[in-house]
């Protein structure tokens, strides 16, 4: 019975118009009095009801002394409410103001369950790639709905710390510092993203966006990735007897208190 009435108040009717309409279909033709008697609820509201119902056309009314009330055939009052639906939907359609295309925000999300809500019903959504930069602590997360996506047929590349079972096309190693929180990001389809932070005794925060300009930047850090990875496997050596351990020499060169806080 509530899932009825709940489904009734969904249509727009009030809790005792739904009622009175259940009450009318399963007792049949019904005064405003037994109505009011069954439902335990006062006569000056069951009549109020009641006429508000006939006024809209969905009980009728037989005059007389008592006047008695019917519910309309069940079938008949679903296409009704169907066919006035879809009329205030067309006209919602056709009249609606233009929508206002704002400059994409920025949000806040914060608690670990908040940001797995967000990041999996995104991954859910995606059609054609996803770019993703997790720590191994942090793709629990996210492994089920990035397989799913990959079922999907959808591209996935991802930097992924740790990885042990090599379950995944794409990888590239992570080499972002743990200093201060293991950080992740993902952009899904090169329109929205998410970018946060967590440690063993930090609180998952991120932030969530649809900016363009923040997606690029993901995105050129991801290819940063893939290039320095595809050199190092193939010029290691080399690099490390020119530039020195991570850089270093170029580092030092530009970014000295950079080197120091986080190479060292």
């Amino acid at each position: 019975m509530e899932q009825l009435l709940n489904h009734l108040r969904h249509l727009g009717f009030t809790e005792l118009e739904a009622k009175v309409m259940v009450s009318l279909t399963q007792q049949g033709t019904q005064s405003g009095y037994e109505v009011a008697k069954r439902l335990g609820v006062s006569r000056s509201n069951v009549y109020a009801t009641l006429q508000r119902l006939v006024s809209r056309g969905v009980i009728q009314l037989t005059p007389g002394e008592p006047a008695r009330y019917t519910m309309m055939p069940i079938k008949e009052f679903t296409q009704m409410i169907s066919g006035q639906m879809g009329e205030s939907l067309t006209y919602l359609e056709q009249h609606m103001p233009s929508e206002t295309h704002e400059q994409p925000s920025f949000f806040i999300v914060e608690g670990e369950r908040k940001v797995i809500e967000t990041l999996n019903r995104e991954l859910d959504k995606a059609s054609e790639e996803i770019v993703a930069g997790i720590w191994r602590e942090e793709a629990k997360w996210s492994r089920q709905g990035l397989e799913r996506a990959e079922q999907r047929g959808v591209r996935v590349l991802w930097s992924f710390e740790g990885d042990e079972d090599g379950k995944f096309s794409g990888m590239l190693p992570l080499t972002a510092s743990q200093q201060g929180g293991r950080k992740f990001w993902l952009v899904v389809d090169r329109r929205w993203c998410i970018v946060g932070m967590r440690g063993d005794e930090l609180p998952a925060q991120a932030i969530v966006t649809e900016h363009p300009l923040m997606v690029e930047l993901l995105l050129q850090h991801f290819a940063q990735e893939i290039i320095l990875f595809e050199l190092e496997n193939d010029l290691g050596a080399e690099l490390i007897q020119r530039y020195g351990e991570g850089y270093e020499h170029i580092l030092n060169k530009y970014m000295p208190s950079f080197v120091h806080k986080d190479i060292d």
